[in-house]
């Protein structure tokens, strides 16, 4: 499938800045599952930009800004090119040892009640990892239903007395992309399984363009010693297809965050990420 992006971001540095620093994971690489015909990534300053490949093996630039004034505007442009391999991308030469992606992170812990009945599981791991998506899916849509975050819940699994049952015109916090693929990364370190967190692009054309899924999007790849790295989405329950383009990877979604700068002033804004097939 021939996919095509653009992709626009914004972010506004501090008044009176003297010198910013952006750093830029906004360039997909070619690999397993894609490959990259044409990519842009236009903004003040790009064309004196340092680029590098990070520990993780993503592709960053570094973009000085001297006395930056206003909202910087980074714009993406490109076509990728993707095949569908059921989500397994195997081993890929240059990345780190996958034992790294055993390290858990402050947004990668997990309770108990997602991944305890996995413990003593007889099944194999493929077997083991899709039934653990299936259970993140469940339990943080669940969590969602009660009015509850799954920052409430414990590490254990347990609830605080407080939380109780929301009333029914409570405002429900949403289970996004980023909060299923941290809860499923931090259940498979739990089980002691080396997993990853991945942002891309999703394209339209399955039943979830009804929700509006489309565009930019997150994920989670997994490790099994067999067929090395494979892709689980738990937004969409089901591993990545033919309309999921990977753009990085790393720890959690901090360590693959597309923008960020330096001072960080009030963040990071998505205006705009329009996906199509072509």
């Amino acid at each position: 499938m021939r996919i095509s992006i653009e992709h626009q971001l914004s972010v506004t540095p501090p008044a009176g800045t003297a010198h910013a620093v952006l750093q830029l994971m906004l360039t997909p690489i070619s690999g397993p599952s894609q490959t990259v015909e044409s990519w842009s990534v236009e903004m003040p300053g790009i064309g004196n930009a340092a680029r590098f490949a990070d520990a993780y093996g993503n592709s960053v630039h570094l973009v000085n800004q001297a006395r930056p004034e206003g909202t910087l505007l980074v714009t993406v442009r490109g076509a990728v090119t993707t095949t569908d391999r059921h989500g397994v991308l195997g081993r890929v030469g240059g990345e780190p040892v996958a034992a790294l992606y055993k390290r858990v992170t402050a947004l990668t812990r997990a309770p108990v009640t997602l991944y305890g009945k996995f413990r003593s599981s007889k099944d194999n791991r493929i077997d083991v990892l899709h039934a653990l998506m299936a259970r993140v899916g469940e339990t943080l849509r669940a969590v969602e239903a009660t009015g509850q975050t799954q920052s409430q819940m414990s590490a254990d699994g347990s609830q605080s007395q407080s939380q109780g049952s929301a009333p029914a015109d409570a405002a429900r916090p949403a289970a996004s992309a980023s909060d299923l693929a941290h809860a499923f990364i931090g259940s498979c370190r739990a089980l002691d399984i080396p997993a990853r967190y991945v942002t891309g692009y999703l394209a339209p054309g399955g039943a979830d363009d009804e929700d509006g899924l489309s565009g930019f999007h997150a994920w989670a790849e997994a490790y099994d010693d067999r067929l090395g790295w494979i892709g689980f989405d738990p937004t969409l329950q089901l591993c990545p297809t033919d309309r999921h383009v990977r753009l990085a990877a790393g720890l959690d979604g901090l360590s693959a965050t597309p923008l960020r700068i330096v001072p960080a002033g009030d963040g990071v804004a998505i205006q705009e990420a329009n996906v199509s097939i072509v």
